[in-house]
């Protein structure tokens, strides 16, 4: 077996895993929607690994993700919807006609904001052609809810519903903030809720405006957290203490030291 191509010995262990007779029987009682949060998590660990420059751990985790990619296209195939390789020829063909200025007789001599702009258009004429109707209507809902935030943000931006100046962003941030504030005293959880709804929403706006991806962002700032977070309990364990130990006044002068050493 060793002497098959590396991925169809993969797909031939994907297919004895999900054999009704001498398979495994966890395999065998997976379906699309048991496995689609497997799926999520692989593609969040590979994002994991590029983000600590791990590169042998991103050999793995990207060998976890096509994984999943084999494991469904084996489901559709039971099922009779489509084959492994019909997914294949369809992302082949996909990148084929989305780079017309490579495989096709276009330019190259484009800056990469062109080529994104035309990426768009492709890909709007590729909805047109599958009838889908609103504008907004093939942003998956299963995105994490800030990265869809953008999509929406952006999909509704391409034809003409954006703010046209940053600054109208920022007042809106804080007119969003402000109304927050009223309602955290007086108003039902529910309200409360959605106006953080709002301001959490206006606030992926002002990223897709000052071109900053809003995820890449806010993982940045949880591991900047956490290195700070570690070195506070560093500090206290040299003193024989623990986080519980200690107040908020002499965490947040740790915290500071932290951040005065650049971490």
């Amino acid at each position: 077996m060793h002497d098959t191509p590396p991925i169809e010995r993969l797909r031939a262990i994907m297919a004895r895993l999900r054999d009704p007779e001498t398979g495994c029987p966890w395999d065998i009682e997976q379906d699309f929607a048991s496995i689609a949060p497997y799926t999520i998590e692989e593609a969040y660990e590979v994002a994991d690994a590029i983000e600590r420059q791990d590169w042998q751990d991103l050999k793995g985790e990207l060998g976890d993700l096509l994984f999943q990619s084999v494991y469904h296209a084996q489901m559709a195939e039971e099922a009779g919807h489509f084959t492994f390789d019909e997914v294949a020829t369809a992302i082949a063909d996909k990148m084929v006609a989305r780079h017309p200025h490579v495989f096709g007789d276009e330019s190259r001599d484009k800056t990469a904001e062109q080529q994104t702009a035309d990426w768009e258009t492709v890909k709007a004429a590729e909805r047109e052609a599958r009838a889908k109707g609103g504008v907004l209507d093939d942003v998956a809902l299963g995105l994490p809810a800030l990265m869809r935030a953008e999509k929406l943000q952006k999909r509704a931006a391409r034809v003409g519903f954006d703010w046209p100046e940053i600054g109208q962003v920022i007042d809106k941030i804080s007119e969003e903030a402000q109304e927050l504030a009223e309602a955290r005293d007086s108003a039902p959880q529910d309200e409360i809720e959605a106006e953080m709804g709002d301001l959490l929403f206006v606030m992926a706006n002002l990223a897709r405006h000052l071109k900053v991806d809003p995820e890449v962002a806010l993982r940045r700032a949880n591991a900047k957290f956490t290195r700070r977070f570690a070195f506070i309990e560093a500090e206290l364990a040299t003193l024989g203490k623990r986080p519980e130990d200690s107040d908020l006044a002499e965490m947040d002068a740790l915290w500071n030291a932290a951040k005065a050493r650049g971490l």
